[in-house]
């Protein structure tokens, strides 16, 4: 086509766009540009780790001679080779004619090497909401709270998303008429699952409360449904729950039962009494 520069005009309704971190209206913003000081020196750390291990002895030093050198680069190239690297960190030098080394870099615990990687890998960790434990980072993790912290996961970092998902989905990929019956829902029971114990609980309050059948508690343990003829699809209440305006009508029936056998039944008068074995005239 003459004058055609290669580019398709899409409608806003032709596109599933999910937006990321913050929204112009056309895109979103990449986690890893908004972060990337933060991932730069992380990627720094381990190449500085990578590099001090790789060069073992003793990295970024001076070798010093009173002297003049004729061939200084022969002389370094035999330094690393014999004293460089990781298998040769333990070997003892033997300087001639006056020379003497100066290490110039500091050293890791000096830098705070460890402590600055730990920082980092929980820095990068919070760009993206992840718990420090899923990363493994179990310093400030316990039996105790890592339940709490994978409900918080859920919550804070995958729900956002779901959400944005759910929307751009209802709105892109569905039309009017579908959305009035169909929906987007992503199911995220299986990452709220609780223990054993906590569970059989919350069946017990749901059953009790006649919010869910036996077949509603036993699809979520994927277990065999029961027949509808055993009752697998009751919904079932407490019965001694009633409503706050009934409150004591049990009682007061009872009452008004209990009196109205208690009053004795009318005499009959003698004009009524039959004489046995004979009658009036």
């Amino acid at each position: 086509v003459p004058g055609d520069t290669g580019l398709v005009r899409l409608a806003a309704s032709e596109v599933l766009h999910i937006p990321g971190l913050g929204f112009d209206g056309l895109v979103g913003y990449s986690p890893i540009a908004m972060a990337k000081n933060a991932i730069g020196m992380a990627q720094a750390c381990e190449d500085y780790g990578a590099s001090f291990f790789a060069n073992g002895a003793a990295p970024g030093g001076v070798l010093e001679h009173p002297g003049t050198i004729k061939d200084p680069t022969r002389v370094r190239e035999s330094w690393q080779a014999t004293f460089g690297g990781a298998k040769n960190g333990n070997k003892i030098a033997v300087l001639e004619e006056g020379m003497k080394y100066t290490p110039i870099s500091m050293s890791p615990e000096q830098a705070q090497f460890l402590e600055t990687r730990k920082f980092q890998m929980g820095e990068i960790a919070r760009i993206f909401r992840v718990p420090p434990h899923m990363i493994g980072d179990l310093d400030k993790s316990s039996f105790s709270n890592i339940e709490q912290q994978s409900l918080e996961f859920v919550k804070y970092t995958l729900d956002p998303w779901v959400i944005r998902f759910e929307q751009a989905i209802t709105a892109k990929l569905l039309t009017e008429a579908e959305r009035r019956s169909v929906y987007v829902k992503f199911n995220l029971e299986g990452l709220l699952r609780g223990d054993y114990a906590s569970r059989m609980n919350g069946y017990a309050v749901a059953r009790q409360n006649g919010w869910m059948s036996a077949n509603d508690i036993r699809e979520l343990e994927n277990l065999d449904r029961i027949d509808e003829a055993e009752g697998g699809d009751l919904y079932l209440v407490n019965g001694n729950m009633l409503p706050l305006n009934l409150a004591g009508a049990y009682a007061t029936t009872q009452t008004e039962n209990n009196e109205a056998a208690a009053v004795p039944a009318p005499a009959h008068s003698p004009e009524q009494q039959q004489p046995s074995g004979g009658r009036r005239l």
